[in-house]
């Protein structure tokens, strides 16, 4: 069994601690430029990093707090209570994490709790490599092909149909082989269950050809594959491995899951190991493996690009004008460019990648949100390390370039990628949304919804309740217009009931508009509702414009696994 280790992150001496002010002091730690709060309030002291969980913001006084309790975050206004380490805004989210406080003659030191660095266990020495005996092949989005000695690995196959319902789309052509080395590949490695990750048109063709490839998965409480019976889809190897223990692959190659610290219930990354030589995909995660990750890998590859939530560009009213958004999106936009150097920065790997973010609102009715939701460049976020970090090889893969990590290591100023021939397809121009669009029709016609009470049916097995909040949802046509025959209802999350007007108490309220095509899928097939959200399927408005963490988490995660309601109904 694991032991925990305690670490001390910051040391204040004596003089240091009788000069705390009451209330809410910030501090950082000289050596590693790392942040902390610290709130006193008489002899009493509480501590914790000043890191937001919801995305890893930073947080600054609160100008709004008149009880010197509260930070705000710079990221996306979330408010922290230090004195009690609760998140008030929004409410019902998370608690803080504290440190550990230890004093011995007035001075103060902080102490973090911490696993070892599973990846440390076991130690192999790295082996010269020859030409060719590690590649990465670049395919497209989030997917690379890792060949290693005689075994090949795929990550996170997403290679047709859309992802989010119909919400996103590939921007670049895969390689016209693509689907054959997925059904070649040795095992296959999927890191959580979003569908541009866990793309089931694309398991849907290669279950025909190989049912029995091995995929893992991490242990993660939203189970990856929860889908997997409803969907059809007929996979039978599937792979469920805890986090931080390696899994030996052959005798030199073994690879390692590991756990979003932002996202536990859902997000997982991978270290893979072959001959001593490390690579590291940190996919989707904001603060993979709460921020402890092996340093100097030989490759790097995380995210880049932004954009995937609805928020702030499908929100209108208040103060979500056009121009409001494009600041905003900009401002993220730059804060994920500055913190994604600095996180490649302070790990040093040979190598970086940028990928899992070459996606596009292809569909003309995204048209607007094609136009509005503008993404970090993989071209800037590696110039933006170059100056930063000379010493660090960047790569910008285009479907089909080949990186050579022997030759990389020898010498990273020759020719160590391999770009696809002259004339090879790039970009997308063309995709297939009729096929994918009429399936969603189709569930749009089921005879449940020639029944009112599916209203009741659905809402009660989402169970989701006991929160003052009421929702109107409206079922739009693709453009967002009321649907004439469509349904228009309240619910009112404080007694799960289905009122005919707005309730008279004080409440927050949330209007909806909904693609109907979109909203009944996701009914019918019990689906969560990142297809509606992060899929820019819905519209929104909301008074107060406060974020409703417990209600988004409920039906973005928590929703039940069996679809058992429409059992019942049918």
């Amino acid at each position: 069994m694991e032991m925990s280790v305690s670490k001390t992150v910051l040391r204040l001496e004596a003089e240091d601690v009788r000069g705390l002010n009451d209330g809410i002091n910030f501090k950082k730690n000289q050596e590693d430029g790392k942040c902390y709060i610290i709130y006193k309030v008489k002899d009493k002291i509480r501590a914790c990093v000043n890191q937001c969980k919801h995305q890893g913001g930073l947080f600054i006084k609160d100008i709004e707090d008149l009880d010197g309790r509260t930070v705000r975050c710079t990221k996306h206004y979330w408010k922290l209570n230090v004195a009690t380490m609760e998140y008030v805004n929004p409410p019902d989210s998370f608690m803080q994490d504290e440190l550990v406080l230890s004093d011995t003659d007035g001075s103060l030191e902080l102490v973090e709790l911490n696993p070892p660095d599973p990846w440390t266990a076991e130690p192999r020495e790295a082996q010269e490599l020859h030409a060719g005996e590690i590649t990465l092949t670049y395919i497209t989005h989030a997917c690379m092909e890792l060949k290693a000695g005689n075994k090949r690995m795929m990550f996170d196959p997403w290679l047709i149909g859309p992802a989010f319902a119909r919400g996103w789309w590939l921007l670049h052509e895969p390689p016209s082989d693509a689907m054959d080395r997925l059904s070649q590949a040795d095992l296959i490695y999927i890191s959580h269950m979003h569908s541009d990750h866990l793309s089931y048109p694309t398991l849907q063709r290669l279950s025909k050809k190989r049912p029995d490839i091995p995929i893992y998965v991490g242990d993660t409480s939203r189970p990856v594959f929860w889908y997997l019976e409803k969907s059809g889809v007929n996979l039978t190897n599937i792979n469920v491995v805890p986090f931080g223990v390696w899994q030996n692959v052959d005798e030199h190659l073994r690879f390692m899951i590991l756990m979003d610290g932002i996202h536990p219930e859902m997000d997982t990354c991978l270290i893979v190991e072959y001959k001593g030589h490390m690579i590291l995909n940190t996919v989707d995660c904001t603060i993979p493996n709460n921020g402890r990750l092996p340093h100097g890998v030989d490759v790097m590859m995380s995210d880049f690009a932004g954009g995937a939530s609805g928020f702030p560009m499908t929100f209108h009213g208040g103060k979500y004008t056009e121009s409001w958004k494009a600041d905003f999106i900009k401002n993220e936009r730059k804060k994920l460019l500055n913190y994604k150097t600095q996180l490649v920065k302070s790990l040093q790997p040979k190598i970086y990648c940028p990928f899992a973010g070459y996606f596009t609102e292809a569909h003309p009715s995204d048209r607007y949100i094609k136009e509005t939701n503008s993404k970090n460049s993989a071209a800037d976020l590696n110039e933006s390390i170059r100056k930063s970090c000379p010493n660090i090889l960047t790569w910008t893969p285009v479907p089909g370039s080949v990186l050579d990590l022997a030759l990389a290591l020898k010498d990273p100023s020759n020719r160590v990628i391999t770009e696809p021939p002259n004339g090879t397809k790039i970009f997308k121009d063309s995709w297939d949304f009729d096929l994918y669009l009429d399936e969603l029709k189709a569930s749009a016609s089921a005879e449940i919804f020639k029944y009112k009470s599916w209203i009741q049916f659905y809402y009660n097995w989402a169970g989701f309740k006991d929160y003052n909040l009421v929702i109107r949802v409206t079922e739009t046509d693709d453009d967002f217009k009321p649907l004439k025959g469509g349904y228009d209802y309240l619910v009112d999350f404080l007694d799960l009931s289905f009122p005919a007007v707005r309730p008279k108490r004080d409440h927050a309220y949330e209007e909806i508009k909904n693609r109907v095509n979109v909203m009944r899928h996701v009914v019918l097939n019990g689906r969560l509702w990142d297809d509606l959200y992060i899929g820019f399927n819905n519209r929104m408005s909301r008074d107060p414009d406060v974020y409703h963490h417990k209600f988004w988490n409920h039906f973005q995660i928590e929703l039940p696994l069996l679809q058992i309601f429409l059992n019942i109904y049918i």
